[in-house]
């Protein structure tokens, strides 16, 4: 029971955190509860403190709106929590695509389709050719351009108030990360993601590999959706410091060399220049 909790204990409590989440909102909606109301665009918390993805607040600017002083303490709220943890935490640890397409990953390293597909026919930079193209299209036409297609609001607000188009925003993004492009939606396409990646660079927690225990087995390239930000591996003790990192941990999980840990950015600096 130790090792299968050390081999998926984050695992285990991201689903716990996106679940639970999930279900805060519905029953926000269904029972009146108090604890998490709105949506991943824009919520409040014990019905005080105000929380907004800045992104889609990008987006309102863009378009010309005026946004209001709950709207702006909702950004800065929301922003401080992702500098300080890592931006794209929200992508692992909060985001309901996340489980869909972490299904897809899994199911096709089973079926090896990998071995059939060998290169990846497109850029992980397109996510921010897409957020910045999101920004100029709401400047043209005076909406929030992702907002009005995202998929994620689409299974999120189909999950909290009835799903709808989310059934359909499920199946493709589920098919296309099985059999077009691995790790397609959230490491290719999703301009959020994207966005919180920027915001990422700047975080205090870090994985940090320790070269001195790892024995290049490469598990934790196997399993990692970014497994770019791990080009450390096998070279020299350093934190992973690109944006790209989601911070969900498998690579910790699936390292039986402790090589691999959470570590304070800070003090991870420190540690590499013996201060």
């Amino acid at each position: 029971m130790s090792t299968l909790w050390n081999n998926y204990r984050y695992l285990i409590l991201r689903r716990f955190t996106q679940i639970s989440l999930l279900l805060l909102y519905f029953g926000a909606n269904a029972w009146g509860w108090t604890i998490l109301m709105g949506n991943l665009s824009s919520s409040r918390f014990l019905d005080f403190v105000p929380m907004s993805d800045p992104y889609a607040a990008l987006q309102m600017l863009a378009a010309g709106a005026a946004l209001a002083t709950d709207l702006l303490i909702g950004v800065a709220v929301i922003t401080v929590f992702y500098l300080l943890i890592g931006g794209r935490a929200f992508c692992s640890w909060v985001c309901p695509i996340n489980m869909i397409t972490d299904a897809a990953n899994y199911l096709r390293r089973k079926l090896e389709i990998d071995r059939v597909q060998n290169k990846q026919p497109a850029s992980r930079n397109m996510r921010y050719w897409i957020l910045a193209l999101s920004l100029i299209i709401s400047a043209i036409m005076g909406i929030t351009a992702f907002e009005f297609i995202s998929p994620i609001s689409m299974v999120h607000r189909g999950i909290v108030f009835g799903l709808g188009f989310g059934w359909a925003a499920m199946l493709i993004i589920f098919l296309f990360d099985l059999f077009v492009l691995k790790n397609g939606w959230c490491g290719h396409v999703c301009p959020l993601g994207g966005f919180y990646s920027l915001i990422g660079k700047f975080s205090l927690i870090r994985v940090h590999h320790s070269e001195e225990n790892c024995t290049l087995c490469m598990k934790c390239k196997t399993v990692c959706p970014e497994r770019q930000v791990l080009h450390m591996i096998g070279k020299e003790s350093l934190p992973v410091l690109s944006g790209e990192c989601t911070n969900c941990a498998r690579c910790i999980e699936v390292c039986d060399d402790d090589a691999l840990g959470f570590s304070i950015r800070k003090l991870a600096d420190n540690e590499k220049t013996g201060e």
